[in-house]
């Protein structure tokens, strides 16, 4: 509620000397609105992680994007006849409206999943003081933390499209590129971390409940296959959108531009994809607040960074950023967790041998989609057989080279039953 009633007294400062554009006070205004719900569905679907019920989450999420979507279809073309200005209210709209909906439809789920939980006794009652400090403990500096490293962010947001136009002399071509960067580009990159991400979210319980129980052999366990599928998984798809950079930006979005982007970003994946899933054991190990720091000092050194390097070498200076700040993160992230865990990295396994598998079968793939390109096989096609072949021979491989066996499937799959 706070932040709520910061945005809407202060739109138009934030509009006219953050965005430099008035005409975003009725969209700031609007989204403030929805900040509560948003507020109440991390709350609820952190509920639903530690209860397993991930089915809830996803649902709402689902449910968020139906209306969104449905909104914006019914009102986008009344509200675009009036401005700029009035077509981003009406997105704001359908976001708080689908935020709204989710909030919603996670409360009934919790009202419903409630009455399953065993009632409280006096006793239970007397140990909500200490329940809620321990709570306050985790919850205010992670709070703190976020508050400033959005705040961060928000600034690097607002320095780059400013230091590429010096860069380039030109507003426009300044923000295409910033535009193609973001909205393109980083898209097509984090798509496949979608089942990472959720593998990742249903571990912070599974850690958080060993760790308790001291069951050190469980928590290391988990840590362990977790580096080692994440590698695995992130590996060969960096090797396939490095390889077929250039086609993607063409199939996808008619531009050379986004697919050199991907090129240039995509051999980093795999410290991407890390960041993501050591973040969730991390967390799991009551060690959230090393993880903020560290992305604080990232967002720091990406500010100074961008001041310095951007207006002298443009969007190749920000890709140089991405991948050094992508590499340091990740890497100080995965070194706390070896520290606190105590395990060792296994080089060979998890990284030195899919890397060559991955590369054998990226050569060999290549070769069959030129052939099939000479023969006159649609370019998407040819692009879909020769992936096939890449995962094919790269599981084959990693059979082979010991990195991977069937207890790895199951081990995946109660974490697959839970979602």
């Amino acid at each position: 509620m706070a932040s709520t009633l910061i945005i809407i007294l202060g739109a138009e400062p934030i509009a006219r000397y953050g965005l430099g554009d008035l005409r975003a006070v009725p969209a700031l205004q609007i989204l403030s609105l929805g900040l509560p719900f948003m507020g109440i569905s991390s709350c609820l679907r952190g509920y639903f992680i530690a209860r397993r019920k991930i089915s809830r989450s996803t649902n709402a999420q689902l449910l968020e994007q139906f209306i969104r979507i449905a909104v914006i279809i019914l009102i986008i073309d009344r509200f675009s006849s009036m401005g700029i200005g009035a077509a981003c209210a009406a997105v704001m709209i359908a976001d708080t409206l689908a935020e709204t909906g989710a909030c919603l439809h996670l409360a009934i789920g919790y009202l419903r999943d409630r009455r399953r939980l065993p009632t409280f006794t006096s006793g239970s009652a007397s140990k909500r003081p200490r329940i809620l400090r321990k709570l306050l403990c985790i919850a205010v500096p992670i709070t703190a933390g976020r508050y400033l490293n959005t705040a961060l962010r928000t600034v690097e947001n607002l320095l780059v499209p400013n230091c590429l136009t010096k860069f380039s002399g030109s507003r426009g071509r300044a923000l295409s590129e910033f535009g193609m960067l973001k909205g393109m580009a980083m898209p097509i990159l984090f798509f496949p971390s979608t089942v990472l991400s959720a593998f990742s979210t249903l571990l912070i319980p599974e850690i958080s409940e060993a760790a308790v129980l001291h069951k050190k052999g469980k928590v290391n366990q988990a840590v362990i296959q977790s580096l080692r599928i994440t590698l695995l998984m992130s590996i060969p798809i960096s090797g396939l959108f490095t390889m077929f950079s250039g086609q993607l930006g063409m199939l996808i979005y008619q531009s050379n531009e986004v697919g050199f982007l991907i090129g240039v970003l995509a051999p980093i994946m795999p410290f991407m994809y890390l960041e993501s899933v050591v973040d969730g054991l991390l967390k799991g190990l009551d060690q959230q607040v090393s993880s903020l720091k560290y992305s604080v000092l990232d967002s720091v050194i990406r500010i100074a960074a961008i001041v310095l390097i951007v207006p002298i070498q443009g969007i190749k200076g920000f890709l140089f950023i991405m991948i050094l700040s992508n590499i340091l993160t990740a890497s100080l992230n995965i070194h706390r967790l070896l520290t606190v865990t105590q395990v060792n990295m296994q080089w060979a396994q998890w990284i030195l041998k899919p890397l060559l598998a991955i590369t054998t079968s990226c050569v060999g793939a290549f070769m069959l989609y030129r052939i099939l390109c000479n023969a006159g096989l649609l370019d998407m096609v040819a692009i879909c057989l020769a992936s096939v072949v890449v995962i094919l021979v790269y599981t084959l491989l990693l059979f082979l080279f010991g990195c991977l066996n069937k207890r790895d499937i199951k081990w995946v799959r109660p974490v697959r039953r839970s979602t």
